[in-house]
């Protein structure tokens, strides 16, 4: 099994990318968190004013913030749930999702065609992201923001990284783009329709339906515009593909599949590898072969283009079925399942993952979660015993060990 995060991008899942692991603590934040809340308060006040916030925006942010328990008690209880692929896609990749996405692609034609022209993002891409995040908007969390993020600001655990999003929701507030007592979002403090950090709806928010703000909770046209925006500000390459589900011949040179690989797709193509839609135009780009469930599951190439999936989230299994769900709304076939091994149950993989650091692999936490440490020990104890070095963890390789 593997690790599939809830949710909460970047902030709610570690707090580790979008250019957050930049940031260092500022003496004030480590001075006043966890004290006496008010001087907190008039703490972060004197570092707005001293930014250029006004007044009157810091007392509408700040005068009735206060702690919330329930953003602590969520902040202590961050965990992961396990799935395969097969179990997540199925279900967050749903065709009642395809269907609405599509919807949403037709009715907002225009606002996509102006985004990929500025932005060079497709409209399958924004979409999936549309979706998984909240489902287009039904569901963006119901935790005040203003008091979500001065809760994780004043807690001592990570007062660096909330803090600044703390001063940001100030100026959104300054900019008419935010009502501090009303609006609602996540427990980690992102925002709107796809679930954004305030700093960073101030760094690539775009007006896009004219009114003069950014408002992602409501405006759909906003949420289009800024999250192409978003996106290419991760890297997304324009005209080139991210994802695409291929066939595999029974002998490969496995241990070579997974992230991080070397080859070109056109060398994949060489040895086998089958793009299912039989488009070999992108030959010359650099290629992973990954096989979420091992070689007899299903098969994808990715492509440069899939870096911005895990910018945007670092659960492979999330990255990896927003990057498929975005070709299905784009016109590809659903992915063929085939028929892979069975997988190991939690304790089993709690099992493996002591045997291969008794081995001197370094798998992280024993957690019973096939994340990335973990396949790559696995697809080395796999070559050295002579099997299949897919990095799926089975009951043989378990027995092996």
């Amino acid at each position: 099994m593997t690790a599939a995060l809830p949710r909460l991008p970047r902030l709610a899942r570690g707090l580790a990318t979008l250019g957050l692991l930049a940031m260092v603590a500022t003496p004030a934040a480590a001075a006043e968190c966890g004290g006496d809340f008010k001087a907190f308060l008039d703490g972060v006040a004197a570092e707005a004013k001293a930014a250029g916030s006004s007044d009157a925006a810091i007392a509408k942010v700040l005068g009735n913030a206060r702690i919330d328990q329930k953003v602590l008690s969520m902040d202590r209880a961050q965990g992961v749930f396990k799935q395969t692929f097969l179990e997540f896609s199925k279900r967050t990749v749903s065709q009642a999702r395809l269907d609405i996405g599509r919807q949403k692609m037709k009715q907002f034609a225009d606002v996509f065609a102006k985004a990929e022209q500025e932005f060079g993002v497709p409209s399958g891409v924004i979409t999936a992201f549309w979706a998984m995040e909240t489902d287009f908007g039904a569901v963006q969390g119901n935790f005040n923001t203003r008091n979500a993020l001065a809760t994780l600001a004043h807690d001592c655990r990570r007062p660096e990284l909330f803090r600044p999003e703390l001063l940001a929701l100030i100026k959104m507030t300054e900019h008419g783009d935010f009502d501090p007592d009303t609006n609602t979002g996540a427990w980690a403090g992102e925002i709107g329709q796809v679930q954004m950090l305030p700093k960073d709806i101030i760094a690539y928010g775009v007006d896009g339906d004219g009114d003069g703000h950014v408002r992602l909770k409501e405006s759909a046209p906003d949420v289009i515009m800024t999250a192409a925006r978003f996106i290419q500000s991760l890297g997304f390459k324009r005209g080139e593909p991210w994802i695409q589900e291929v066939s595999v011949p029974e002998n490969l040179p496995w241990e070579k599949s997974g992230l991080g690989g070397t080859m070109t797709a056109a060398e994949w193509f060489a040895l086998g590898v089958t793009p299912r839609d039989g488009n070999t135009g992108f030959g010359n780009l650099k290629a992973a072969l990954v096989l979420p469930q091992g070689r007899k599951g299903p098969a994808f190439i990715t492509y440069p283009n899939f870096g911005i999936y895990l910018e945007w989230n670092q659960s492979f299994i999330y990255t990896t079925s927003a990057a498929y769900f975005a070709t299905r709304l784009m016109g590809a076939e659903p992915y063929q399942k085939g028929n892979p091994e069975q997988g190991l149950s939690n304790d089993e993989m709690k099992q493996l993952q002591e045997k291969l650091q008794a081995k001197g692999h370094d798998v992280g936490k024993i957690d019973g979660i096939l994340g990335s440490g973990t396949r790559v020990a696995i697809q080395k104890e796999q070559l050295a015993l002579g099997m299949p070095a897919d990095g799926w963890a089975t009951r043989a390789l378990l027995d092996a060990l």
